[in-house]
């Protein structure tokens, strides 16, 4: 089996290899290799033969998976097959190194701002304010904690926040947070340079949650998901803030709403704010609520950027858990199945967010308030 680094990679003809990427659909969302393919690994296991029609035995295949480990056993058997074949050194990990060493921060910085400005202006920034504006997500003195994980959506959220506060229509601080809840040092070390190269100033505080939840067996992710929530609040409000802003998107919120009627047999949705149960004064705001997916994924790769996923400990992808503890196939599941629904109504994603603003209380059986049940029974005659 024979391995490339990606400094070589770069040297090769993009018309000479085939970059094949290996790894599940939950985890390319967050960015793959130009010109690269997607045939996740459980389709190598399940039907290799089909897989192999996908090649190019012309050219040279370069295999990479996260972190350079599953790609070496599929490089290697493919070898076996005829194919000149490599396995990417390091994975797709290598690649996100290297954004670290060679890209200009002035540069990157003025970029990004200018693209929220100007190019995606329409698409992101608009319904940034509109959010804030609509759902009173800001007020005069507010003090917000700005929750970075190191992904796409809290990175562009930080951005979006730091615009907004230039143009001093209200008046309100920001701390960029960002907790550390045990990444390994490859991790932490891609949060801090893309926040040094888009001028966020974070604020790093370490906790111990992923070895907490490691021998958890049972709803780990739920687990991990609440730990970090409480560590969040808890932080912010020795920092004097009295808001949590996370960045849950468009997307997450009508998936919210699907998941909960399909799996949870409940009607309920993602708020674009909460007050805190756990810690008096506390509220928690999503900014992104109008925010499409599908836009936050263009501007990251306008601006050539390469953010962190979730990096826990329990697969080598790294991509099983989503903010709000549900596992990333069952949402996928969900994504995939509006994406279907679209096919056939192109008013799908806007029906579904409004469903829950246009709640015909004469048509439920029985709701919820404050925890208490009513049944339409108790006031029919």
């Amino acid at each position: 089996m024979k391995e490339i680094t990606f400094f070589d990679l770069k040297k090769f003809s993009i018309d000479s290899c085939q970059l094949v990427d290996i790894r599940d659909e939950g985890s390319v969302i967050y960015g793959m290799l130009p010109e690269a393919i997607n045939i996740p690994l459980f389709q190598f296991e399940k039907n290799y033969d089909e897989c192999l029609n996908l090649l190019d035995k012309s050219k040279t295949i370069i295999i990479y998976c996260q972190r350079g480990e599953k790609s070496k056993d599929v490089a290697e058997r493919l070898e076996e097959q005829g194919f000149d074949c490599y396995s990417l050194a390091g994975g797709y990990n290598a690649v996100l190194m290297d954004s670290i060493q060679n890209e200009n921060d002035d540069e990157c910085k003025a970029k990004a701002e200018e693209s929220i400005r100007k190019k995606f202006h329409k698409q992101l920034f608009s319904p940034f304010a509109k959010a804030c504006k609509t759902y009173e997500l800001i007020q005069d003195g507010d003090h917000i904690a700005v929750c970075i994980s190191g992904g796409k959506d809290s990175m562009l959220m930080a951005k979006l926040f730091q615009e907004i506060q230039k143009h001093k229509k209200v008046l309100f601080k920001l701390t960029f947070l960002v907790m550390d809840p045990g990444y390994n040092k490859e991790n932490r070390a891609l949060i801090e340079s893309n926040a040094k190269k888009l001028g966020i100033p974070i604020t790093i505080f370490e906790s111990t949650i992923f070895d907490a939840v490691d021998t958890v067996e049972k709803s780990p992710c739920y687990l991990c998901a609440r730990m970090r929530r409480g560590h969040l609040y808890s932080k912010a409000k020795e920092l004097g803030c009295n808001k949590i802003a996370l960045g849950h998107h468009y997307d997450d919120v009508i998936e919210t709403i699907l998941m909960a009627m399909l799996h949870g047999a409940q009607i309920q949705t993602m708020m674009p704010k909460l007050h805190s149960t756990n810690f008096d004064g506390m509220e928690l705001i999503r900014p992104l609520y109008l925010v499409r997916e599908e836009d936050i994924c263009k501007w990251r790769d306008y601006n050539e950027l390469h953010f962190l996923q979730c990096a826990c400990h329990f697969t080598e992808t790294c991509s099983t858990c989503h903010e709000d503890g549900t596992t990333s196939s069952k949402r996928l599941e969900t994504k995939k199945l509006i994406a279907k629904l679209k096919e056939n109504n192109p008013y799908i994603e806007g029906n579904i967010f409004k469903s829950v603003e246009n709640v015909n209380l004469n048509t439920i059986i029985s709701y919820k308030k404050d925890g208490v049940k009513h049944h339409f029974l108790d006031e029919y005659e």
